[in-house]
């Protein structure tokens, strides 16, 4: 029994180690879809009220960042299967590499939606100082964030999706 609540004790305040400040004004910053969509950020997180919304900070050149897409656009589907969620890439590439992004994601073959984040705006309403980072919105508010990447953290991701109500 005691062996059991320190486990439940620990998951609970590593979870909430990773919440942070929740923030429920966010931005209207507007950013551009790979496609050329013009997405407001406060509108799409007021869609979390309905699907719960992960973001992905990432860089075409940062190799941790495209090693943990690669491996979610793997299992994205059966996933989203499991539990329904939004997953969308934001690029954090400047206007010297932005041109490459269109380009990777096609020749990576990913599934999600990817949106630009060129000039870093809502990276640094965010405060998101380095990639990959990740944030999942919920009910209009950031309830859970991590950056950097290990493989299988992927695996932990899909589990705290699981959980969230």
């Amino acid at each position: 029994m005691k062996k059991t609540a320190r486990i439940g004790l620990l998951f609970y305040l590593l979870l909430t180690a990773n919440l942070g400040k929740a923030q429920s004004d966010f931005p209207s910053i507007k950013l551009k879809s790979v496609s050329g969509k013009l997405i407001d950020f406060a509108d799409l997180a007021a869609s979390s009220k309905d699907t719960m919304v992960v973001l992905s900070f990432w860089a075409t050149w940062c190799i941790p960042c495209v090693t943990e897409l690669e491996t979610i656009n793997d299992v994205l589907e059966e996933k989203q299967a499991i539990r329904p969620f939004k997953f969308i890439g934001v690029s954090i590439d400047d206007s010297r590499t932005s041109q490459r992004v269109k380009p990777f994601i096609k020749g990576k073959g990913w599934k999600f939606d990817v949106l630009m984040d060129i000039n870093s705006d809502l990276k640094r309403e965010l405060n998101i100082t380095d990639v990959p980072h990740v944030l999942i919105l919920k009910d209009n508010k950031i309830v859970y964030r991590h950056t950097g990447y290990i493989a299988g953290e992927e695996d932990n991701l899909f589990e705290i999706i699981k959980t969230l109500n």
